[in-house]
């Protein structure tokens, strides 16, 4: 990819994604792969005043040879200087940026039990990092460049070079580097979505029912005073920021205990290095009581019984069949893009923001409030172009939402 283009992205992440401060530390967490864009980032950051910027490298190779090999009892235990590192830097209100960039099939080989035990363990160790995430206590941004791996599971027909510059076309349009001004462009796509999620929040919906061809039947309800978000998050200090580029959603949180219905997947998930396909999920009073899978059974199985809060919902998101990541036409296989293709819901912990008077509540608390919490959070796509979603108001009214996979409200 040519210097000039990726300065323009690296721009985009620090200046609009992360939003970096004049002498706030930077984190991020960086496939060695993508060593040259870090880089690139790392000297942008620092012109635009950042104190200090810490790269958290990552080897996906290293990874899987320790998934592989190492002693089992490891998976029980989180190295301290990495909590420390976490915790500390979160302390400092440092950003952080992660490249979500691996080979999606990279653990298929490996015990799915071990992987459920070090996410569990290391979901508990940095809690305190997860909370201020998740209430945007904190800056963050997940973003992408393309790796050799990945490139070559997106277009296999061809080489690996030319797999790498056909993904990264796709990733720079998605994300509109390619447009000649993409603050501009990209102010313009949040006023889009701020439109969306305004008018979801006015009609203060009290459930929502999911139907198509695929055979989802799906009744969502939600809390009392539940919040639409969309595009830009804004920290308690009133920074903007975009969690997620590319991002085409409007998200909520259902009601924990109000989910009923059969839900069938649109799009293939890729979890810790597996694919699971063709795959349905059924809940009644928003717990999952069955699942099924033609590819990835177990994987999905270890998913769903990570903990208690997993056999739950903590978000639904709406995105128009219509978004340019879907007329793509491009099986992404990494959630940061297909979840941006399509409606879809996250397995496991909500959001606290999405509900009003959150704030300094603990988890019983927002538990009682109809607030799922879970050491885990995994979107998965269910949207088509069929999709039709109906509200229902409290005074009992139905109002289409979307037609055909599309937003009409």
């Amino acid at each position: 990819m040519e210097q000039k283009v990726l300065e323009k992205y690296a721009q985009l992440l620090v200046k609009k994604g992360i939003n970096i401060q004049k002498n706030q530390i930077l984190v991020i967490n960086c496939p060695v792969e993508c060593a040259e864009f870090a880089r690139v980032i790392t000297k942008i950051a620092y012109d635009e005043g950042a104190k200090e910027v810490f790269i958290n490298w990552s080897d996906e190779i290293i990874t899987q040879l320790r998934y592989l090999h190492a002693t089992d009892e490891v998976f029980d235990e989180y190295p301290e200087w990495m909590k420390v590192f976490y915790l500390n830097n979160a302390e400092k209100d440092a950003a952080f940026l992660s490249i979500s960039a691996t080979n999606p099939e990279l653990l298929k080989d490996v015990d799915s039990n071990r992987i459920t035990r070090y996410q569990k363990v290391s979901s508990k160790a940095i809690e305190e990092y997860r909370n201020k995430q998740m209430s945007n206590k904190l800056t963050w941004c997940i973003a992408s460049i393309p790796t050799t791996s990945w490139a070559k599971k997106v277009f296999p027909n061809v080489s690996d070079e030319k797999a790498k510059e056909k993904l990264w076309d796709a990733i720079i349009k998605t994300v509109r580097v390619d447009q000649d001004d993409p603050k501009i462009a990209w102010d313009e796509h949040l006023k889009n979505l701020n439109k969306s999620s305004k008018s979801l929040n006015e009609s203060h919906f009290k459930m929502l029912k999911f139907h198509n061809k695929l055979g989802t039947d799906l009744s969502i309800e939600l809390p009392e005073g539940h919040i639409w978000l969309g595009g830009a998050e804004i920290t308690p200090n009133g920074i903007v920021f975009i969690a997620n580029i590319p991002t085409e959603e409007v998200f909520t949180l259902p009601k924990k205990t109000g989910v009923n219905g059969i839900v069938y997947s649109s799009k293939p998930l890729n979890y810790n290095g597996n694919l699971i396909e063709d795959f349905s999920i059924t809940f009644k009073e928003g717990k999952i009581v069955d699942f099924k899978a033609k590819t990835g059974y177990e994987t999905l199985q270890s998913l769903i019984e990570t903990d208690e809060g997993s056999h739950y919902l903590g978000e639904v998101a709406l995105v128009s069949y219509d978004s340019p990541i879907s007329k793509s036409n491009i099986l992404f296989f990494n959630t940061l893009f297909d979840e941006n293709a399509s409606c879809h819901l996250a397995i496991g912990r909500a959001y606290p923001v999405c509900i009003k008077n959150s704030e300094g509540k603990d988890a019983e608390e927002l538990n009682k409030m109809g607030v799922n919490n879970s050491s885990t959070h995994v979107d998965f796509m269910f949207g088509t172009k069929d999709l039709q979603i109906i509200g229902i108001t409290h005074d009992n009214k139905e109002v289409a939402i979307f037609k055909d996979g599309n937003f009409i409200i």
